[in-house]
């Protein structure tokens, strides 16, 4: 099996663990099930466009970050013009978790990604649950009609949903109730990142699609080149987590690409 086999492998006994300890009912019952959740769609039209991920490993790089708060990275990323937040709440292969999320949900006033391996509709009533904003559909372990089916189950709870593509073959599980569309630079089952071939995929989009370059953003010159090529938004985590201070690795590169 290749990583990402793996990764829905134990996902699905992961899955049916939480379903055992905690029913949906349980989970409606969340402080945060019934609050307004913020649209990144909206978000990304201001500020900066970045979508700050906070992640502490990952199964191409190992671990990347051990010592950093959740809490502070969050309000730095925030206060320093993120349109969005990312967090990894896999913990098998990502190190993440959902008290990341509940951390900062009361502290943060932008969108939060749950960014996780979501096969199962019970992941989304996990979503809302903790506060998330937007979650992430992954093509590459749904087929078209899922990702129709959970785009309207994540609608009907108030979430919006960033569809990730890599392949042409993946543009067919695009519809036009997806809110945003993240192209991921870096392939998922060998890792290997190629920015030009995301450019390419994202010239096959419909007219208007809000575009997300996910992944493999290294520098300011890789964001700029990405920007001039018309995406509206660019997730990134590893190229602040990987320094001792995330945020302010963050502050740095806002000034960098504004100059």
């Amino acid at each position: 099996m290749n990583v990402l086999d793996q990764i829905i492998a134990a996902k699905k006994k992961e899955i049916h663990v939480s379903k055992s300890q905690i029913s949906v009912e349980q989970l409606k019952d969340s402080e945060f099930f019934d609050r307004d959740t913020f649209s990144l769609k909206e978000s990304l039209k201001s500020k900066s466009g970045i979508i700050a991920e906070f992640k502490r490993k990952s199964p191409s790089k190992g671990i990347i970050s051990e010592k950093a708060d959740v809490l502070e990275v969050a309000k730095s990323y925030e206060n320093f013009g993120a349109s969005g937040i990312s967090i990894l709440t896999d913990s098998d292969f990502f190190g993440g978790n959902f008290a990341d999320i509940l951390k900062v949900r009361k502290e943060i006033n932008i969108p939060v990604l749950r960014k996780d391996f979501m096969i199962d509709e019970y992941q989304f009533y996990e979503a809302k649950s903790i506060g998330a904003d937007v979650v992430l559909l992954i093509a590459a372990c749904l087929s078209a009609s899922q990702v129709h089916e959970f785009t309207e189950l994540s609608h009907q709870l108030g979430l919006e949903v960033l569809l990730e593509i890599h392949t042409e073959d993946e543009l067919m599980h695009f519809n036009n109730n997806v809110d945003l569309v993240g192209i991921n630079n870096r392939n998922l089952k060998d890792f290997k990142v190629d920015l030009q071939h995301s450019v390419n995929l994202k010239n096959l989009l419909p007219e208007g699609t809000l575009s997300v370059a996910e992944s493999g953003i290294y520098s300011v010159e890789d964001f700029k080149f990405l920007k001039e090529k018309g995406f509206d938004g660019f997730l990134m985590g590893e190229y602040f987590m990987k320094n001792e201070n995330p945020g302010k690795a963050f502050e740095e590169f806002i000034t960098n690409i504004a100059s």
